[in-house]
């Protein structure tokens, strides 16, 4: 038998396959607080609370996992993140009263404006502070997701300006340090952030300025590689 003939006539329904899943934790920053999206469950297993945006690979038109989570996302959000990444997977008997589930994770930021209008007429989605998810009783094994991607969040702070991603498409420097310090957990020092940049050039001068109550600040946007970007050391040092 050549490998034609093999597939021609592989069942693959004769192996036990496990539940196969994406979540997406995607954050945003808005009035001085990080926040995560999360959604209301419709359906049993834990009907009616609330979880992270994701659902089941439709084989019929996700070619990839990214497919499917970026579907997911659009549903929610009414947009595509400009900034995606695969967390890890999670997979065991426990997780889903379903059976064994697999789900893998992706990671996302974006800026409130940009979907705010969309998520304010989806009545099962919200925006919540990260400070107040940490004390709700999740669907699943969310919590666990959303704790692992905080963390993977702050290390991006510290390596990259990913963290611009949930920005409005134009910020001062002041508005970029200030998220750092946010997701970072602690100040830091104003020139040697601005010097970091500037030598690492990541960012467009945009010619606008906005008036901040005092001098007015000059306004940036993002290269279009600027995500990509890594500090050899950290930017606390």
């Amino acid at each position: 038998m050549d490998e034609k003939e093999f597939l021609a006539t592989y069942d693959k329904r004769q192996f036990d396959s496990p539940l196969l899943t994406v979540d997406a934790v995607l954050f945003t920053f808005h009035k001085e607080a990080l926040k995560v999206l999360l959604v209301q469950r419709s359906n049993h297993p834990d009907l009616g609370k609330w979880g992270l945006p994701g659902g089941f690979v439709d084989l019929a038109q996700d070619m990839t996992l990214e497919d499917t989570v970026l579907r997911k996302l659009r549903e929610k959000t009414g947009v595509e993140p400009p900034y995606l990444e695969q967390l890890r997977t999670f997979g065991n008997a426990e997780r889903d009263k379903r059976g064994w589930s697999v789900t893998v994770c992706y990671t996302a930021l974006i800026a409130h404006q940009d979907c705010a209008t969309h998520i304010a007429t989806v009545s099962d989605a919200r925006w919540i502070a990260i400070d107040t998810v940490v004390d709700m009783d999740l669907a699943f094994d969310h919590q666990v997701i959303i704790h692992q991607a905080r963390e993977r969040l702050k290390q991006k702070a510290l390596y990259s300006i990913v963290p611009a991603y949930a920005l409005p498409g134009k910020f001062t420097l002041p508005e970029l340090q200030h998220l750092h310090e946010v997701l970072i957990g602690k100040p830091l020092q104003k020139k040697s952030f601005r010097r970091r940049i500037e030598q690492a050039k990541l960012l467009i001068d945009t010619g606008e300025k906005r008036s901040e109550g005092g001098r007015p600040a000059t306004l940036y946007r993002m290269k279009e590689a600027s995500g990509s970007y890594t500090f050899v050391r950290n930017l606390e040092h």
